[in-house]
């Protein structure tokens, strides 16, 4: 593959943007209003929204949206208060954050880098980092756990949406058995074959060891967590669990 998978990844989120993918959004001016008056929640995977207990007083915290792109939660989390930067590797998801900062007029450190690579900040530069469901296109995640503990303070809370695999080992339908564990596409040239069909990107599955076991490994301490659903198909229907959240806190 001459193009790495992460570049792939950047520009199959661009089209997606332009197609009007729902995590690529912009919340309107009159949501930020709401949330300036206290009215927000957000989410970190599909539809459950994250308990309001596990967000510190933003109010001058220093917050990270870590492949937080799109315009749908760090304007929600600077309305609060928060010192937000923003990190994604997507054109089309920094230019919608742009876009809502400009039109909001609140201020927010915009970078495009890449999260399977060593993040671009100081070592406890963070208060939070928030990190929707989006790991599942990067191929190791364990390195990422070691960097949001690195970057973020003594005390810094990590909230993190994770997959748990099963939405890559039955067919569209969600009905038949068809593919084993782990999902690789870098290993696997057919997968990669059937990634593309669909401009599905280049995703990869993830155990709960390397999800949540990769977090303590790093040394965060796990505090909440929850399970979520895909919000449609049959596994939604049959209340299968598909994703997790969790909340950690590195030791002070």
């Amino acid at each position: 593959m001459s193009e790495s998978y992460q570049d792939i990844n950047a520009k199959t989120v661009d089209r997606w943007v332009e197609n009007d993918w729902e995590w690529g959004r912009p919340i309107t001016h009159e949501q930020f209003l709401a949330a300036k008056a206290g009215d927000w929640s957000v989410v970190l995977t599909p539809t459950k929204p994250v308990p309001a207990d596990w967000f510190p007083d933003l109010k001058g915290k220093k917050l990270l949206g870590l492949a937080c792109g799109g315009g749908q939660q760090m304007p929600l989390f600077a309305a609060a208060g928060a010192n937000c930067t923003v990190l994604d590797y997507s054109e089309r998801q920094l230019a919608s954050e742009r876009m809502v900062s400009q039109r909001e007029g609140y201020e927010i450190d915009i970078v495009r880098a890449d999260m399977s690579k060593p993040l671009p900040f100081e070592s406890e530069s963070f208060d939070v980092i928030v990190h929707p469901v989006s790991n599942s296109y990067i191929r190791e995640v364990d390195p990422l756990w070691r960097e949001c503990f690195r970057i973020l303070k003594p005390g810094g809370v990590l909230l993190a949406g994770l997959d748990n695999g099963i939405n890559y080992i039955l067919d569209d339908e969600e009905i038949m058995l068809t593919q084993g564990l782990p999902f690789d596409p870098l290993s696997d040239p057919a997968l990669m074959e059937e990634l593309q069909k669909t401009d599905a990107g280049v995703q990869f599955s993830h155990t709960f060891e390397e999800q949540v076991g990769g977090q303590l490994k790093a040394g965060l301490v796990l505090t909440h967590l929850f399970e979520d659903y895909n919000g449609e198909g049959r596994l939604h229907e049959l209340h299968i669990p598909t994703f997790v959240a969790t909340r950690a806190v590195k030791p002070k």
